[in-house]
């Protein structure tokens, strides 16, 4: 039976948004035959967080024990997972009901991509939402589109948070990348360059905006011009090298 798996890195205290994303991922309409795991990865001891996850019956719970940051925490998630397809769901973020369908039904429509990036709402703390454009006209991307305006724009170009991807296309490119800010958006960049991808015209999941969010603490712009030459290095390093996965990827209903 086809499996998606969805990964959510935590800490202590966000077990109440984590609730809410759980009852997001509860109430996603699947494809026929299709199942979902979720593999929450606590980064820190165990301690609120588990109590969450059981009242989900397809949620797996481990905590890493230590402190080790949110891309090392998300490869820890991905070690456990099982399914032909993995998706990236924040703690603080909700999936709308159509998001796994929506994107599942991209991959099986396009068997070329590797990767679906979901449009995006933001969630204001008022419960209203706010739209933003999208970076490119919804349909396939081919290799190098995104990459390239990321390059010209100097923006990430791209809802990273949204991501779902052919999980052996993830771990050949090492998963996320260790860097200080935008681990994220280093393993899109490797996809994007290397493979095709699909940007759908559907909005599926919701960007919470709090005070508590990580990248709205003072300090997190510190490293970010490191971080970012790292993800432009990376960048033209596929392309000095002329990186293309040659290979069509396997059905995802294995």
């Amino acid at each position: 039976m086809p499996l998606i798996s969805v990964l959510t890195p935590v800490h202590a205290q966000r077990a109440e948004f984590l609730a809410e994303a759980g009852e997001s991922l509860a109430g996603q309409d699947l494809p026929a035959g299709w199942e979902v795991e979720w593999l929450v990865q606590e980064d820190g001891a165990t301690s609120a967080p588990a109590e969450v996850t059981r009242r989900f019956p397809f949620s797996r719970f481990q905590a890493n024990g230590e402190s080790l940051g949110v891309n090392i925490t998300r490869n820890m998630a991905l070690s456990r997972a099982s399914g032909s397809l993995v998706h990236v769901l924040d703690s603080d973020d909700l999936l709308l009901p159509d998001a796994l369908r929506t994107a599942i039904e991209a991959f099986g429509a396009h068997p070329r991509v590797h990767w679906v990036t979901g449009q995006a709402h933001d969630l204001l703390p008022d419960s209203s939402r706010q739209s933003f454009p999208a970076p490119l006209a919804p349909g396939v991307i081919e290799p190098g589109v995104l990459t390239q305006l990321i390059i010209d724009s100097g923006r990430p170009a791209a809802p990273c948070a949204g991501l779902t991807a052919r999980i052996a296309t993830v771990r050949a490119f090492g998963g996320w990348v260790a860097t200080a800010r935008g681990g994220d958006l280093a393993l899109l960049v490797a996809l994007a360059e290397t493979t095709p991808g699909f940007l759908p015209p559907e909005v599926t999941w919701l960007y919470r905006r709090h005070a508590g969010q990580i990248t709205g603490q003072d300090g997190w712009s510190r490293l970010q011009a490191e971080s970012t030459a790292l993800i432009r290095q990376r960048i033209a390093a596929l392309r000095e090298l002329g990186v293309r996965v040659a290979s069509e990827p396997a059905a995802a209903t294995t």
